[in-house]
């Protein structure tokens, strides 16, 4: 069995980081967990090996959207389909485990659409039919820009009608190696602008359909079009809009 990572590292943010997505991180070194256990425990040093206690790390600061994660229904809107949307701690684990398929789409440009027929068409190359509970995989490319501070500018972006066509054949979990699954918020914003219409900034996020989708992957050039599992399971946060997860491809030798 191999195991293909397609997860970031949670890291303190690099410079240039927007100050709203921002992650801090407090390293405690090991003289201050031995420094712990006297505290606590009156328990000198030169009881412990080489003098040292445990080493421990304080996440100060984390959104639950600046890693890999999953979004929550929740996330796109209060309601879907006349019901409370779920929240992450709604979702059922089966839909977090199952047959994966990558959908290479590195050739669009920034802010180009990802459509239904462009879907269709990757998956003829591939010789690949979608099943219901697949977990479809949208390679863009955009991972090596993930440190960059134009990062969350940069993306194709999948259409409404292509997220609800998904969804359509079984698809509950969906994901993208992007910022977001929509196209750029600034060029969503512009075109909203200039047309004065609701429904064109979030389409495909907010599609009205209670789906998943994982965004910020990396790692997924070595991963075939099919035939490997992906396994993405979150962290269970009470009414979160989204998980931070550890998302793998695992392949049979």
């Amino acid at each position: 069995m191999r195991i293909i990572d397609l997860s970031t590292t949670i890291a303190q943010s690099p410079e240039g980081t927007l100050e709203f997505l921002k992650t801090e991180i407090t390293y405690h070194g090991h003289a201050e967990g031995a420094a712990q256990a006297e505290g606590l425990l009156q328990l000198p040093a030169h009881l412990l090996n080489n003098g040292e206690g445990w080493a421990t790390e304080t996440i100060t600061r984390l959104g639950t959207h600046d890693s890999t994660h999953v979004d929550a229904p929740w996330h796109y809107n209060s309601t879907i389909q006349g019901e409370k949307a779920p929240t992450i701690d709604d979702l059922p684990l089966e839909w977090f485990f199952g047959d994966g398929v990558k959908l290479d789409m590195t050739g669009k440009e920034d802010g180009d659409a990802v459509t239904i027929d462009d879907m269709k068409k990757e998956l003829e190359r591939i010789g690949y039919e979608i099943k219901p509970m697949d977990i479809v995989l949208i390679q863009t490319g955009r991972d090596i820009f993930y440190n960059e501070p134009d990062y969350i500018f940069r993306g194709c972006g999948v259409t409404a009608d292509a997220t609800r066509w998904l969804y359509e054949k079984g698809i509950r979990v969906m994901g993208i190696d992007a910022w977001g699954w929509d196209s750029p918020l600034n060029m969503q914003a512009e075109e909203a602008l200039e047309k004065q219409e609701a429904g064109i900034f979030w389409a495909a996020h907010q599609a009205g359909i209670p789906y998943c989708h994982i965004e910020r992957l990396v790692n997924l050039g070595p991963v075939p079009p099919f035939g490997f599992k992906v396994a993405c399971f979150l962290l269970k946060i009470k009414g979160g809009s989204a998980g931070p997860a550890r998302v793998v491809a695992i392949l049979e030798n």
